[in-house]
């Protein structure tokens, strides 16, 4: 019981869930504004505006700033992870998800040959640069709120 209550009252773990949560909720939003349909697979899914990895990591990192300083080396660790977190999300994630794309177009063409092929490949892996930096002022906001 002891450690629920520790993690009940741990804000900067709090703020990066509600981070995440608020990035994935608009991700919804988002999707119903841009292609006029409700499609509740966003918010749990990842790919899509705002990235909710790199508002998860920076509402982390300066929540760890926050209490404990900037000038601490658990803020050096939490800001480092977070840049390394969004560069795979804008680069090899996002480089899954293109070639995600073309090879489910080789499929397409291919259905109609004799290969057994299962179902799509998910493309939508990654962020573009715009996504991740979205996800991580939504981040920074959202932490400088809470905490």
């Amino acid at each position: 019981m002891e450690v629920l209550s520790q993690l009940g009252s741990n804000n900067v773990l709090w703020v990066s869930i509600v981070s995440w949560c608020i990035a994935q909720l608009l991700k919804v939003i988002f999707t119903v504004l841009k292609y006029k349909k409700l499609d509740f697979s966003r918010l749990v899914g990842s790919g899509g505006m705002p990235s909710s990895h790199s508002s998860f990591v920076m509402a982390l990192a300066v929540g760890v700033g926050k209490v404990s300083g900037f000038d601490t080396p658990i803020f050096a660790f939490a800001i480092v992870f977070a840049f390394v977190v969004m560069y795979d999300a804008s680069g090899v994630r996002r480089a899954a998800g293109k070639q995600a794309e073309i090879l489910n177009k080789i499929i397409e063409e291919m259905k109609h040959q004799q290969f057994n092929l299962d179902g799509k490949l998910k493309e939508l892996l990654g962020h573009t640069p715009k996504e991740v930096f979205a996800g991580a002022i939504l981040g920074i906001i959202i932490a400088s709120i809470m905490v």
